[in-house]
């Protein structure tokens, strides 16, 4: 499969803001870990994790410890905590009205 590298500033400019559109860095408020978040709707969280935000989760640490692994669809309960602080406190904006 080949790559696919945009050239075109449009379509830079799209990818940009598809990727990067009205993600805020958000900290975890237990074990600081600055993860980025999109809240698309009340029930719709885009967040992405980098390596060090991983490094940072006591929650994700914890569960790599177990038998089996972490399940990788387990989000962390005190980072989503932490990103309802931060919508109640008008510091994450929720809706797509940019279609992102």
């Amino acid at each position: 499969m080949g790559a696919f590298t945009p050239t075109r500033q449009e379509t830079i400019e799209d990818q940009k803001l598809y990727l990067d559109g009205r993600l805020r860095e958000i900290a975890c408020l237990d074990c600081l870990a600055k993860v980025k978040v999109k809240k698309n709707s009340e029930h719709h969280t885009a967040v992405q994790w980098s390596d060090e935000a991983l490094g940072h989760c006591t929650e994700f640490a914890r569960l790599s410890g177990q038998p089996g692994g972490r399940p990788v669809y387990e989000s962390c309960p005190r980072l989503m905590a932490s990103i309802d602080r931060a919508v109640t406190e008008g510091e994450l904006e929720v809706g797509a009205e940019d279609g992102y």
